[in-house]
């Protein structure tokens, strides 16, 4: 297939992250200039929506000789918006969720890396942990869920750029511009708590299902440095530095990620209890297997000044083998249990949040924030997995079941290997 007949285009240009202003300006001009669509897309804007990874409190940042490592750098965030002025004439307005604003009750102020370069360009910034939000539909209908409640100030724009780090996640394996998506989530009171979405077998569905709805057309991934291991830590488990001294750019999001992953060494066609995916299915490949994008490097319009692997990237494995595949079954079997039990259940819990284990109603409540982990809560039965599931009579999120029966199907194919 000829570059002029493959539907994406991406682009790695080498950085180095000691590199000063004017120069990660003129290596991510570089990366972004071949991506013609992009900026005739956003050039027509009159208002983009961005969303940079950039929330983490100060006492928590972690850094590799004064260069942030686990969000995006300072340098990067002001050459993309320094591009952006030069390029568009679009009102830009930044939205994020803060996750530690929703559950340490920190201050996005304070904690948002980007905010200070975001003001010194006059974009506006929206903490969007707060309302106004709107339930929005999923193009297609959805693979996880038929539609999400996501902020106003996030949807209410012409087009969306993602801006991530290079990482490895314990739970999905790589968190680039795909991912990054998941900040914009917001939780109780008006919506679920995260842990809701952050859950074994819903989370590459639904992440897939943001990537529809926000859809990129410019998706950038700061690797000047990057992390390995997992993205976050307490302070003493943070995974390794790596230093692939690059930046990444495309005009969609999975072919970007697919190219991203392929640089930290990892195949972007492998799935579940594959490295790095232990934990949960790939995101990508569940979007490019509904025709969202595509992780065939084939399809891809893939320029490199850079070779892989830019490092030694790879997911922690927090948990057995045996474990997993025993929380990937008993998930799956839950989520079909309330199915089979809806009528009886939405009868004596409608409007409140239960836990299922084993068929049983382990917890219930109004409010979806557990504050405790599942872990603790499954007590001595850690093997089986524990499902939250708002229980509403009209089914209004429109939950898709079948994920679970292909999670079954997964689980059945490891356990029984056909033979020959």
């Amino acid at each position: 297939m000829t570059s002029s007949a493959r539907p994406y285009k991406v682009r790695a240009v080498h950085c180095d992250y000691r590199a000063g202003d004017e120069e990660v300006y003129q290596a991510l001009k570089r990366a972004t200039d071949p991506l013609t669509e992009t900026w005739e897309r956003l050039a027509a804007a009159k208002r983009i929506g961005i969303k940079f990874n950039q929330d983490k409190p100060r006492e928590r940042q972690v850094t590799f000789e004064g260069q942030l490592q686990q969000l995006v750098s300072t340098k990067m965030v002001r050459a993309v918006l320094r591009l952006l002025r030069e390029r568009t004439n679009a009102e830009i307005i930044h939205s994020d969720v803060s996750f530690y604003a929703m559950y340490e009750g920190t201050n996005p102020q304070e904690s948002g890396t980007a905010l200070p370069v975001l003001r010194e360009f006059g974009v506006t910034h929206v903490d969007a942990t707060k309302p106004p939000y709107r339930v929005v539909s999923v193009p297609g209908g959805g693979q996880m869920f038929r539609q999400y409640l996501l902020p106003e100030s996030a949807l209410d724009v012409d087009e969306f750029i993602s801006v991530a780090k290079m990482k490895n996640h314990a739970f999905m394996g790589i968190t680039l511009s795909l991912k990054n998506l998941f900040g914009l989530m917001p939780g109780e009171p008006e919506g679920h708590t995260r842990t809701y979405f952050h859950h074994l077998v819903r989370m590459p569905y639904m992440l897939a299902d943001l990537g529809r709805i926000f859809n990129p057309c410019l998706n950038i991934v700061d690797a000047m440095i990057g992390q390995a291991g997992r993205e976050w830590g307490n302070g003493r488990d943070e995974g390794p530095t790596q230093i692939p001294n690059a930046i990444l750019a495309g005009d969609h999001t999975i072919a970007t990620d697919a190219c991203g992953a392929y640089l930290m060494g990892h195949d972007p066609l492998s799935d579940w209890l594959t490295e790095p995916f232990h934990r949960d299915r790939n995101s990508l490949l569940v979007a490019a297997e509904q025709g969202f994008g595509t992780v065939n490097l084939d399809e891809i319009d893939f320029q490199s000044e850079i070779q892989a692997p830019v490092g030694k990237f790879y997911a922690a494995l927090t948990d057995s083998r045996q474990t997993v595949i025993s929380w990937r079954r008993t998930t799956a079997e839950q989520a079909l249990h309330y199915l089979d039990h809806q009528k009886e259940l939405v009868d004596k819990y409608a409007g409140q949040y239960v836990l299922l284990q084993a068929g049983e109603v382990r917890w219930h409540d109004p409010v979806s924030d557990l504050r405790a982990s599942r872990r603790k809560l499954a007590g001595d039965r850690p093997d089986q997995a524990m499902w939250l599931k708002y229980v509403d009579p009209d089914e209004a999120e429109g939950e898709h079941y079948e994920v679970y029966d292909h999670a079954l199907r997964q689980v059945a194919a490891i356990q029984e290997p056909a033979t020959v």
